[in-house]
Protein backbone atom coordinates (compact mmCIF):
# COMPACT_ATOMS: atom_id res chain seq x y z
CA UNK A 1 0.00 0.00 0.00
CA UNK A 2 2.84 2.41 0.77
CA UNK A 3 5.08 1.66 -2.20
CA UNK A 4 5.88 3.61 -5.30
CA UNK A 5 3.19 5.89 -6.64
CA UNK A 6 1.22 4.88 -9.70
CA UNK A 7 2.00 6.57 -12.97
CA UNK A 8 -0.64 9.16 -13.74
CA UNK A 9 0.52 10.09 -17.24
CA UNK A 10 1.00 13.76 -16.29
CA UNK A 11 4.18 15.20 -17.78
CA UNK A 12 7.03 16.32 -15.52
CA UNK A 13 7.90 19.67 -17.09
CA UNK A 14 7.76 22.16 -14.22
CA UNK A 15 10.97 23.47 -12.65
CA UNK A 16 11.45 24.82 -9.12
CA UNK A 17 11.44 28.41 -10.43
CA UNK A 18 7.99 27.94 -11.98
CA UNK A 19 6.64 25.94 -9.03
CA UNK A 20 7.63 28.58 -6.46
CA UNK A 21 5.99 31.33 -8.53
CA UNK A 22 2.87 29.22 -9.08
CA UNK A 23 2.63 28.91 -5.30
CA UNK A 24 2.97 32.67 -4.86
CA UNK A 25 0.45 33.25 -7.64
CA UNK A 26 -2.10 31.05 -5.93
CA UNK A 27 -1.59 32.52 -2.47
CA UNK A 28 -1.23 36.26 -3.15
CA UNK A 29 -4.72 37.47 -3.90
CA UNK A 30 -6.27 40.88 -4.36
CA UNK A 31 -6.99 41.37 -0.64
CA UNK A 32 -3.47 42.49 0.22
CA UNK A 33 -3.50 45.22 -2.44
CA UNK A 34 -6.91 46.52 -1.37
CA UNK A 35 -5.99 46.97 2.26
CA UNK A 36 -6.81 43.85 4.33
CA UNK A 37 -9.30 46.12 6.08
CA UNK A 38 -11.22 43.40 7.92
CA UNK A 39 -8.21 42.22 9.90
CA UNK A 40 -6.95 45.74 10.52
CA UNK A 41 -10.35 46.84 11.82
CA UNK A 42 -10.10 44.15 14.50
CA UNK A 43 -6.51 44.55 15.71
CA UNK A 44 -5.12 47.83 14.42
CA UNK A 45 -1.29 47.86 14.19
CA UNK A 46 -1.16 44.49 16.02
CA UNK A 47 -2.36 42.95 12.75
CA UNK A 48 1.37 42.61 12.04
CA UNK A 49 1.55 40.01 14.84
CA UNK A 50 -1.41 38.18 13.33
CA UNK A 51 0.40 37.90 10.00
CA UNK A 52 3.54 36.57 11.73
CA UNK A 53 1.62 33.88 13.66
CA UNK A 54 -0.38 32.78 10.62
CA UNK A 55 2.81 32.69 8.55
CA UNK A 56 4.24 30.16 11.01
CA UNK A 57 1.12 28.00 10.65
CA UNK A 58 1.37 28.19 6.85
CA UNK A 59 5.04 27.23 7.06
CA UNK A 60 4.20 24.12 9.10
CA UNK A 61 1.56 23.06 6.58
CA UNK A 62 3.78 23.72 3.55
CA UNK A 63 6.67 21.78 5.08
CA UNK A 64 4.42 18.89 6.13
CA UNK A 65 3.17 18.73 2.54
CA UNK A 66 6.70 18.79 1.16
CA UNK A 67 7.68 15.91 3.44
CA UNK A 68 4.84 13.77 2.13
CA UNK A 69 4.78 14.58 -1.57
CA UNK A 70 8.49 14.07 -2.18
CA UNK A 71 7.84 10.44 -1.19
CA UNK A 72 4.61 10.27 -3.20
CA UNK A 73 4.82 12.84 -6.05
CA UNK A 74 1.55 11.79 -7.65
CA UNK A 75 -1.61 13.34 -9.02
CA UNK A 76 -3.89 14.54 -6.25
CA UNK A 77 -1.01 15.48 -3.93
CA UNK A 78 -2.17 15.62 -0.31
CA UNK A 79 -5.55 14.13 -1.23
CA UNK A 80 -3.89 11.09 -2.76
CA UNK A 81 -1.56 10.76 0.26
CA UNK A 82 -4.59 10.94 2.58
CA UNK A 83 -6.17 8.13 0.53
CA UNK A 84 -3.02 6.07 0.88
CA UNK A 85 -2.35 6.53 4.60
CA UNK A 86 -5.58 7.58 6.33
CA UNK A 87 -8.03 5.73 4.09
CA UNK A 88 -10.20 6.00 0.98
CA UNK A 89 -12.82 8.17 2.67
CA UNK A 90 -10.17 10.69 3.77
CA UNK A 91 -8.84 10.88 0.22
CA UNK A 92 -12.33 11.25 -1.22
CA UNK A 93 -13.32 13.93 1.31
CA UNK A 94 -10.12 15.95 0.98
CA UNK A 95 -9.99 16.00 -2.81
CA UNK A 96 -13.69 16.70 -3.45
CA UNK A 97 -13.65 19.45 -0.80
CA UNK A 98 -10.56 21.02 -2.30
CA UNK A 99 -12.02 20.80 -5.80
CA UNK A 100 -15.21 22.51 -4.61
CA UNK A 101 -13.59 25.40 -2.76
CA UNK A 102 -11.17 26.07 -5.61
CA UNK A 103 -13.96 26.05 -8.21
CA UNK A 104 -15.81 28.59 -6.06
CA UNK A 105 -12.64 30.68 -5.73
CA UNK A 106 -12.02 30.57 -9.49
CA UNK A 107 -15.52 31.84 -10.24
CA UNK A 108 -15.08 34.66 -7.72
CA UNK A 109 -11.70 35.71 -9.14
CA UNK A 110 -13.01 35.84 -12.70
CA UNK A 111 -15.86 38.09 -11.58
CA UNK A 112 -13.36 40.26 -9.67
CA UNK A 113 -11.22 40.58 -12.82
CA UNK A 114 -14.26 41.75 -14.76
CA UNK A 115 -15.06 44.35 -12.11
CA UNK A 116 -11.48 45.65 -12.17
CA UNK A 117 -11.60 45.99 -15.96
CA UNK A 118 -14.72 48.13 -15.63
CA UNK A 119 -12.61 50.62 -13.64
CA UNK A 120 -11.58 51.93 -17.08
CA UNK A 121 -14.83 51.18 -18.95
CA UNK A 122 -17.64 51.45 -16.38
CA UNK A 123 -20.36 51.15 -19.03
CA UNK A 124 -19.16 47.71 -20.14
CA UNK A 125 -21.60 44.90 -19.21
CA UNK A 126 -19.95 42.70 -16.57
CA UNK A 127 -20.75 39.45 -18.35
CA UNK A 128 -18.46 40.37 -21.27
CA UNK A 129 -15.10 40.59 -19.43
CA UNK A 130 -16.11 37.69 -17.18
CA UNK A 131 -16.72 35.51 -20.26
CA UNK A 132 -13.50 36.65 -21.98
CA UNK A 133 -11.33 36.13 -18.89
CA UNK A 134 -12.95 32.76 -18.24
CA UNK A 135 -12.07 31.63 -21.75
CA UNK A 136 -8.52 32.94 -21.36
CA UNK A 137 -7.75 30.94 -18.20
CA UNK A 138 -9.40 27.85 -19.70
CA UNK A 139 -7.26 28.18 -22.84
CA UNK A 140 -4.08 28.55 -20.77
CA UNK A 141 -4.91 25.44 -18.78
CA UNK A 142 -5.79 23.50 -21.93
CA UNK A 143 -2.26 24.03 -23.29
CA UNK A 144 0.82 22.17 -22.07
CA UNK A 145 1.76 22.33 -18.40
CA UNK A 146 5.01 24.05 -19.37
CA UNK A 147 3.06 26.90 -21.01
CA UNK A 148 0.82 27.13 -17.96
CA UNK A 149 3.92 27.35 -15.75
CA UNK A 150 5.47 30.09 -17.90
CA UNK A 151 2.28 32.17 -18.00
CA UNK A 152 1.71 31.85 -14.27
CA UNK A 153 5.33 32.74 -13.60
CA UNK A 154 4.88 36.12 -15.28
CA UNK A 155 1.42 36.65 -13.79
CA UNK A 156 2.90 36.14 -10.33
CA UNK A 157 5.93 38.27 -11.18
CA UNK A 158 3.69 41.33 -11.68
CA UNK A 159 2.36 40.90 -8.14
CA UNK A 160 5.79 40.32 -6.67
CA UNK A 161 7.28 43.39 -8.38
CA UNK A 162 4.36 45.55 -7.21
CA UNK A 163 4.81 44.40 -3.60
CA UNK A 164 8.59 44.84 -3.63
CA UNK A 165 8.35 48.34 -5.12
CA UNK A 166 5.63 49.23 -2.61
CA UNK A 167 7.74 48.03 0.33
CA UNK A 168 10.84 49.92 -0.83
CA UNK A 169 8.91 53.13 -1.52
CA UNK A 170 7.02 52.71 1.74
CA UNK A 171 10.21 52.41 3.77
CA UNK A 172 11.58 55.49 1.98
CA UNK A 173 8.36 57.38 2.82
CA UNK A 174 8.56 56.33 6.47
CA UNK A 175 12.23 57.22 6.94
CA UNK A 176 13.04 59.98 4.46
CA UNK A 177 9.82 61.11 2.83
CA UNK A 178 9.03 61.20 -0.87
CA UNK A 179 8.80 64.08 -3.38
CA UNK A 180 5.11 64.61 -2.73
CA UNK A 181 4.90 63.65 0.96
CA UNK A 182 6.93 64.20 4.15
CA UNK A 183 8.33 61.33 6.20
CA UNK A 184 5.62 59.67 8.29
CA UNK A 185 7.84 58.16 10.98
CA UNK A 186 6.50 55.41 13.25
CA UNK A 187 3.81 57.38 15.10
CA UNK A 188 0.92 55.56 13.41
CA UNK A 189 1.99 52.28 15.03
CA UNK A 190 1.37 53.60 18.55
CA UNK A 191 -1.11 56.41 18.02
CA UNK A 192 -4.90 56.12 17.65
CA UNK A 193 -5.37 53.84 20.65
CA UNK A 194 -1.94 52.24 20.82
CA UNK A 195 -0.35 49.22 19.14
CA UNK A 196 -3.08 46.89 20.47
CA UNK A 197 -6.13 49.19 20.41
CA UNK A 198 -8.74 46.46 20.84
CA UNK A 199 -6.79 44.22 23.17
CA UNK A 200 -5.89 40.57 22.80
CA UNK A 201 -9.43 39.70 21.77
CA UNK A 202 -9.12 41.93 18.74
CA UNK A 203 -5.81 40.31 17.82
CA UNK A 204 -7.31 36.82 18.03
CA UNK A 205 -10.21 37.89 15.83
CA UNK A 206 -7.78 39.39 13.31
CA UNK A 207 -5.97 36.05 13.07
CA UNK A 208 -9.17 34.45 11.80
CA UNK A 209 -9.27 36.83 8.84
CA UNK A 210 -5.51 36.86 8.28
CA UNK A 211 -5.31 33.06 8.10
CA UNK A 212 -7.33 33.05 4.89
CA UNK A 213 -4.63 35.20 3.26
CA UNK A 214 -2.37 32.16 3.37
CA UNK A 215 -4.86 29.74 1.86
CA UNK A 216 -3.21 28.63 -1.38
CA UNK A 217 0.21 27.75 0.00
CA UNK A 218 -0.66 24.09 -0.59
CA UNK A 219 -0.57 24.60 -4.36
CA UNK A 220 3.15 23.73 -4.48
CA UNK A 221 2.37 20.15 -3.42
CA UNK A 222 -0.15 19.73 -6.23
CA UNK A 223 2.57 20.45 -8.79
CA UNK A 224 4.67 17.51 -7.52
CA UNK A 225 3.19 15.11 -10.11
CA UNK A 226 4.43 17.44 -12.87
CA UNK A 227 7.72 18.51 -11.34
CA UNK A 228 10.85 17.61 -13.29
CA UNK A 229 12.61 16.64 -10.04
CA UNK A 230 10.15 16.58 -7.12
CA UNK A 231 12.68 15.48 -4.48
CA UNK A 232 14.81 18.54 -5.25
CA UNK A 233 12.23 21.03 -6.52
CA UNK A 234 9.28 20.66 -4.10
CA UNK A 235 11.14 21.33 -0.82
CA UNK A 236 13.07 24.18 -2.42
CA UNK A 237 9.95 25.69 -3.95
CA UNK A 238 7.91 25.27 -0.75
CA UNK A 239 10.60 26.96 1.34
CA UNK A 240 11.04 29.84 -1.09
CA UNK A 241 7.32 30.31 -1.57
CA UNK A 242 6.35 30.39 2.12
CA UNK A 243 9.30 32.54 3.18
CA UNK A 244 8.73 35.03 0.36
CA UNK A 245 4.98 35.06 0.93
CA UNK A 246 5.43 35.64 4.65
CA UNK A 247 8.02 38.35 4.08
CA UNK A 248 5.85 40.11 1.50
CA UNK A 249 2.73 39.99 3.66
CA UNK A 250 4.41 40.99 6.91
CA UNK A 251 6.49 43.81 5.45
CA UNK A 252 3.65 45.10 3.26
CA UNK A 253 1.17 45.18 6.14
CA UNK A 254 3.77 46.78 8.40
CA UNK A 255 4.33 49.51 5.80
CA UNK A 256 0.57 50.00 5.36
CA UNK A 257 0.00 50.39 9.10
CA UNK A 258 2.98 52.73 9.46
CA UNK A 259 2.15 55.19 6.68
CA UNK A 260 -1.65 55.27 7.12
CA UNK A 261 -3.50 55.44 10.47
CA UNK A 262 -5.16 52.09 11.04
CA UNK A 263 -8.48 53.83 11.65
CA UNK A 264 -8.36 55.07 8.05
CA UNK A 265 -7.21 51.79 6.49
CA UNK A 266 -9.90 49.86 8.37
CA UNK A 267 -12.59 51.86 6.61
CA UNK A 268 -11.05 51.83 3.13
CA UNK A 269 -12.22 49.77 0.19
CA UNK A 270 -11.65 49.95 -3.53
CA UNK A 271 -8.70 50.96 -5.67
CA UNK A 272 -8.51 54.68 -4.91
CA UNK A 273 -8.42 54.17 -1.11
CA UNK A 274 -5.74 51.47 -1.24
CA UNK A 275 -2.54 52.30 0.71
CA UNK A 276 -0.62 51.09 -2.34
CA UNK A 277 -2.12 53.93 -4.37
CA UNK A 278 -1.24 56.48 -1.68
CA UNK A 279 2.41 55.43 -1.62
CA UNK A 280 2.71 55.43 -5.42
CA UNK A 281 1.08 58.85 -5.60
CA UNK A 282 3.49 60.17 -2.97
CA UNK A 283 6.39 58.88 -5.08
CA UNK A 284 5.08 60.81 -8.06
CA UNK A 285 3.99 57.74 -10.02
CA UNK A 286 1.62 59.02 -12.73
CA UNK A 287 -1.88 57.54 -12.74
CA UNK A 288 -1.17 55.53 -9.55
CA UNK A 289 -4.76 54.26 -9.33
CA UNK A 290 -4.60 53.01 -12.93
CA UNK A 291 -1.30 51.24 -12.28
CA UNK A 292 -2.69 49.64 -9.13
CA UNK A 293 -5.85 48.55 -10.93
CA UNK A 294 -3.70 46.80 -13.52
CA UNK A 295 -1.87 44.99 -10.71
CA UNK A 296 -5.03 43.77 -8.98
CA UNK A 297 -6.50 42.74 -12.35
CA UNK A 298 -3.39 40.63 -12.95
CA UNK A 299 -3.61 39.28 -9.39
CA UNK A 300 -7.19 38.14 -9.94
CA UNK A 301 -6.34 36.46 -13.26
CA UNK A 302 -3.29 34.81 -11.73
CA UNK A 303 -5.35 33.35 -8.88
CA UNK A 304 -8.08 32.18 -11.27
CA UNK A 305 -5.49 30.57 -13.53
CA UNK A 306 -3.82 28.68 -10.67
CA UNK A 307 -7.09 27.67 -9.03
CA UNK A 308 -8.36 26.16 -12.28
CA UNK A 309 -5.11 24.19 -12.56
CA UNK A 310 -5.67 22.84 -9.04
CA UNK A 311 -9.23 21.75 -9.73
CA UNK A 312 -8.30 19.81 -12.88
CA UNK A 313 -5.52 17.91 -11.10
CA UNK A 314 -7.74 17.03 -8.14
CA UNK A 315 -10.51 15.78 -10.41
CA UNK A 316 -8.00 13.81 -12.48
CA UNK A 317 -6.75 12.15 -9.29
CA UNK A 318 -10.29 11.30 -8.16
CA UNK A 319 -10.97 9.71 -11.54
CA UNK A 320 -7.84 7.59 -11.18
CA UNK A 321 -9.22 6.20 -7.93
CA UNK A 322 -12.69 5.83 -9.50
CA UNK A 323 -14.29 8.38 -7.17
CA UNK A 324 -15.12 10.47 -10.23
CA UNK A 325 -16.13 9.31 -13.73
CA UNK A 326 -13.28 7.43 -15.40
CA UNK A 327 -13.42 9.67 -18.48
CA UNK A 328 -12.46 12.64 -16.26
CA UNK A 329 -9.02 11.10 -15.89
CA UNK A 330 -8.23 10.87 -19.61
CA UNK A 331 -5.21 12.86 -20.79
CA UNK A 332 -4.37 14.54 -24.07
CA UNK A 333 -1.18 13.73 -25.96
CA UNK A 334 0.44 16.68 -24.19
CA UNK A 335 -0.49 15.30 -20.76
CA UNK A 336 -3.37 17.67 -19.95
CA UNK A 337 -6.47 16.25 -18.19
CA UNK A 338 -8.75 18.08 -20.61
CA UNK A 339 -11.96 16.30 -19.61
CA UNK A 340 -11.33 17.25 -15.99
CA UNK A 341 -10.70 20.79 -17.22
CA UNK A 342 -14.08 20.86 -18.99
CA UNK A 343 -15.90 19.72 -15.84
CA UNK A 344 -14.01 22.22 -13.69
CA UNK A 345 -14.76 24.97 -16.23
CA UNK A 346 -18.46 24.15 -16.01
CA UNK A 347 -18.13 24.43 -12.23
CA UNK A 348 -16.42 27.78 -12.74
CA UNK A 349 -19.37 29.02 -14.80
CA UNK A 350 -21.86 27.81 -12.18
CA UNK A 351 -19.91 29.35 -9.30
CA UNK A 352 -19.59 32.65 -11.18
CA UNK A 353 -23.32 32.69 -11.95
CA UNK A 354 -24.25 31.96 -8.33
CA UNK A 355 -21.76 34.55 -7.00
CA UNK A 356 -23.03 37.32 -9.28
CA UNK A 357 -24.95 39.02 -6.50
CA UNK A 358 -23.04 38.87 -3.22
CA UNK A 359 -26.12 39.36 -1.10
CA UNK A 360 -28.11 36.47 -2.52
CA UNK A 361 -28.63 33.13 -0.80
CA UNK A 362 -26.50 31.15 -3.25
CA UNK A 363 -23.46 33.38 -2.66
CA UNK A 364 -23.79 32.99 1.12
CA UNK A 365 -23.87 29.20 0.75
CA UNK A 366 -20.74 29.21 -1.42
CA UNK A 367 -19.01 31.57 1.01
CA UNK A 368 -19.78 29.31 3.96
CA UNK A 369 -18.67 26.14 2.20
CA UNK A 370 -15.41 27.82 1.11
CA UNK A 371 -14.43 28.93 4.61
CA UNK A 372 -15.37 25.68 6.33
CA UNK A 373 -13.89 23.55 3.56
CA UNK A 374 -10.54 25.37 3.50
CA UNK A 375 -10.03 24.86 7.23
CA UNK A 376 -11.05 21.20 7.05
CA UNK A 377 -8.60 20.59 4.19
CA UNK A 378 -5.74 22.08 6.20
CA UNK A 379 -6.70 19.98 9.22
CA UNK A 380 -6.79 16.86 7.02
CA UNK A 381 -3.29 17.70 5.75
CA UNK A 382 -1.97 17.81 9.32
CA UNK A 383 -3.80 14.59 10.25
CA UNK A 384 -2.39 12.87 7.17
CA UNK A 385 1.12 14.00 8.08
CA UNK A 386 0.80 12.53 11.59
CA UNK A 387 -0.40 9.19 10.21
CA UNK A 388 2.26 9.30 7.47
CA UNK A 389 5.03 9.61 10.05
CA UNK A 390 3.62 6.92 12.35
CA UNK A 391 2.90 4.32 9.68
CA UNK A 392 6.22 4.66 7.92
CA UNK A 393 8.05 4.33 11.21
CA UNK A 394 5.99 1.30 12.30
CA UNK A 395 6.59 -0.47 8.98
CA UNK A 396 10.32 0.19 8.96
CA UNK A 397 10.11 2.36 5.83
CA UNK A 398 12.79 5.02 5.29
CA UNK A 399 11.89 8.53 6.40
CA UNK A 400 11.24 11.25 3.86
CA UNK A 401 14.33 13.15 2.67
CA UNK A 402 12.47 16.27 3.85
CA UNK A 403 11.49 16.46 7.52
CA UNK A 404 9.18 18.95 9.22
CA UNK A 405 11.08 20.39 12.17
CA UNK A 406 9.55 19.75 15.58
CA UNK A 407 6.84 17.35 14.45
CA UNK A 408 4.58 16.07 15.93
CA UNK A 409 4.61 19.05 18.32
CA UNK A 410 4.54 21.63 15.52
CA UNK A 411 1.76 19.84 13.64
CA UNK A 412 -0.23 19.49 16.87
CA UNK A 413 0.07 23.19 17.68
CA UNK A 414 -0.91 24.16 14.12
CA UNK A 415 -3.91 21.82 14.30
CA UNK A 416 -5.05 23.31 17.61
CA UNK A 417 -4.79 26.78 16.08
CA UNK A 418 -6.89 25.74 13.08
CA UNK A 419 -9.51 24.10 15.30
CA UNK A 420 -9.69 27.31 17.32
CA UNK A 421 -10.21 29.35 14.14
CA UNK A 422 -12.85 26.91 12.90
CA UNK A 423 -14.78 27.06 16.18
CA UNK A 424 -14.50 30.84 16.35
CA UNK A 425 -16.22 31.28 12.99
CA UNK A 426 -19.47 30.30 14.70
CA UNK A 427 -19.25 33.38 16.93
CA UNK A 428 -17.90 36.02 14.52
CA UNK A 429 -20.37 38.26 12.72
CA UNK A 430 -20.37 37.53 9.02
CA UNK A 431 -18.74 34.09 9.31
CA UNK A 432 -21.74 32.16 10.62
CA UNK A 433 -22.40 30.62 7.16
CA UNK A 434 -19.24 28.54 7.62
CA UNK A 435 -21.01 26.20 10.03
CA UNK A 436 -24.50 26.71 8.67
CA UNK A 437 -23.56 25.44 5.21
CA UNK A 438 -20.21 23.75 5.75
CA UNK A 439 -21.62 20.97 7.92
CA UNK A 440 -24.47 20.06 5.50
CA UNK A 441 -21.93 20.06 2.67
CA UNK A 442 -19.83 17.44 4.43
CA UNK A 443 -22.88 15.40 5.25
CA UNK A 444 -23.71 15.32 1.54
CA UNK A 445 -20.11 14.39 0.72
CA UNK A 446 -20.25 11.55 3.22
CA UNK A 447 -23.49 10.24 1.72
CA UNK A 448 -21.99 10.52 -1.76
CA UNK A 449 -18.97 8.50 -0.68
CA UNK A 450 -21.13 5.67 0.68
CA UNK A 451 -23.06 5.45 -2.59
CA UNK A 452 -19.96 5.57 -4.81
CA UNK A 453 -17.98 3.14 -2.66
CA UNK A 454 -20.82 0.59 -2.76
CA UNK A 455 -21.14 0.88 -6.53
CA UNK A 456 -17.41 0.38 -6.92
CA UNK A 457 -17.54 -2.80 -4.91
CA UNK A 458 -20.60 -4.12 -6.74
CA UNK A 459 -19.45 -3.26 -10.27
CA UNK A 460 -15.86 -4.45 -10.05
CA UNK A 461 -15.34 -6.41 -6.83
CA UNK A 462 -11.87 -7.47 -7.88
CA UNK A 463 -10.71 -3.91 -8.64
CA UNK A 464 -7.14 -3.15 -7.73
CA UNK A 465 -6.87 0.20 -6.00
CA UNK A 466 -4.32 2.02 -3.91
CA UNK A 467 -5.87 0.82 -0.72
CA UNK A 468 -5.58 -2.83 -1.64
CA UNK A 469 -2.76 -3.46 -4.04
CA UNK A 470 0.20 -1.28 -3.23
Amino acid sequence: MLGAPPQSGLQRRLGSRQIAMIGLGGAIGTGLFLGSSLAISQAGPATIIAYVVCALVALVIAWALAEMVVVHPEAGAFGAVAHRYVGPFAGFLTRWTYWTIQVIATGGEVIAAGIYLRFWWPEMPLWLPVAVFGLVVIAINAATVRLFGDVEYWFAMVKVVAIVVFILLGIALIVFGLPHAPATGLDNLTGHGGFLPKGWTGLLLAMVFVLFSYIGTEVVSVTAAESADPVRDIPRAARRMVLRLSLFYILAIAVVLTIVPWTVTAQGSGITSSPFVRVFQSAGVPAAATVMNLVVLTAALSSANTNLYLTTRMLHSLAEDRYAPRWAGHLTASGVPRNALVVSALGLVLAAALSWQQNNAAYIVLFGVSIFGALVVWLMILLTHAVFRRRRRSRGLPPSPVRLWGAPVTTGLAALFLVGVLVSTWFIDGLEPAWQYGVPFFVLLGAGYLVIARRRRESVPEVVTREGAE
